[in-house]
């Protein structure tokens, strides 16, 4: 069954930087375009980056373009976010999906930027 583990959550300064990952099993890794996502306190979850399967074409949120980058190594099974100068409004958890007939979610991380 496909399984979906996010982790490289923390606390960070403002301005700071983290790596999150997100593992990935259960089906054909490198079919299939990955998204993180990202959910605050009391705010809808919102999209923050989605990259192809051959990772060739990434699509970033206005709020975090030019600060994080999606990433993929289809040889690990593994999407990465890395997100850079971050700021307090970063502050959720973060999680990733795939579409595969149906969404399939991880379990999040947790993103706190404060200083």
């Amino acid at each position: 069954q496909v399984q979906l583990v996010e982790s490289g959550g923390g606390l960070v300064q403002p301005g700071g930087s983290l790596r999150l990952s997100c593992s990935a099993s259960g089906f054909t890794f490198s079919s299939y375009a990955m998204s993180w996502y990202r959910q605050a306190p009391g705010k809808e979850r919102e999209l923050v980056a989605t990259i192809s399967g051959g990772g060739t074409i990434t699509n970033y949120a206005a709020s975090v373009k030019g600060r994080f980058t999606i990433s993929r190594d289809n040889a690990k099974g593994t999407v990465y976010l890395q997100m850079n100068s971050l700021k307090p409004e970063d502050t959720a958890v973060y999680y990733c999906k795939v579409y595969r007939g149906q969404e399939y979610w991880g379990q999040g991380t947790q993103v706190t930027v404060s200083s």
